[in-house]
C-alpha cells in the first residue's frame, strides 16, 4: 500500500488525541505520510479529516477553510482546562442566567474575536506544547490571537446547560469562547 494516497474521514471519538488518531491511521493503511487537518481536543467529538501520502500535499488547503461545532456549554463551572475533563476551579451561582442573555450574548461573538490559547491546548510557545508547560505547573504569558465567528447560535437552553451551534475560522477555541461566555 505504499502508493495510496486519499483523505480519511474519521469519526473521532471522545478520548483519544488527534495524534491517536493518526497513529491508528497509519497502522491500519500501513503508511508513513500520514497527518490530521486541525487538532480535536481529547474530549472532543466529530470529523477529524486525516491525509495520506501524496494527500498531505494539500492538508493545509483542507485546513484553512471554516469549521462548524455543535457543543454543549456548562455555565457556573470553571476549569483549568476550560472543559468537562479539567479540575474544578470555582463554580458560581447561575444568578441572572436566561435564555434571551446567552442568544444576546453570542450574537456579540460573531466578527472578529480576540481569543488567547488556554494553557491546555497544543499551542507552542518557546518550542513547547502549552499541555506541557501546563502539567508541569507553569503558565506562561499567550498572545491573543484574532478568530473570525461567521456564526454563533443557541440550539438549547436548559440550565446550568446550553447547546451552541459555531461556525467559525481555523485556530478558534470553542473552550474558550465557552469560558467567555
Amino acid at each position: 500500500m505504499a502508493d495510496l494516497s486519499g483523505v480519511v474521514v474519521v469519526d473521532k471519538p471522545s478520548g483519544p488525541t488527534s495524534f491517536d488518531v493518526v497513529r491508528r491511521v497509519k497502522g491500519l493503511f500501513k503508511t508513513r505520510r500520514c497527518g490530521h487537518t486541525g487538532t480535536l481536543d481529547p474530549t472532543a467529538t466529530g470529523v477529524l479529516p486525516i491525509c495520506i501520502g501524496d494527500a498531505t500535499k494539500v492538508a493545509s488547503f483542507v485546513s484553512e477553510g471554516e469549521k462548524e461545532y455543535d457543543a454543549v456549554v456548562r455555565f457556573g463551572e470553571i476549569t483549568d482546562t476550560q472543559d468537562a475533563a479539567g479540575r474544578m476551579l470555582e463554580t458560581r451561582p447561575l444568578g441572572d442566567l436566561s435564555e434571551e442573555r446567552v442568544r444576546k450574548e453570542l450574537e456579540g461573538f460573531v466578527g472578529l474575536v480576540e481569543q488567547t490559547p488556554p494553557m491546555y491546548s497544543a499551542r507552542k510557545v518557546d518550542g513547547k506544547r502549552l499541555y506541557e508547560l501546563a502539567r508541569a505547573g507553569e503558565e506562561v504569558e499567550r498572545e491573543s490571537r484574532q478568530v473570525h465567528i461567521d456564526e454563533a447560535r443557541l440550539t438549547f437552553f436548559r440550565p446550568p446547560d446550553a447547546g451552541i451551534f459555531v461556525r467559525c475560522s481555523k485556530g478558534t477555541y470553542l473552550r474558550t469562547l465557552a469560558h467567555d461566555l
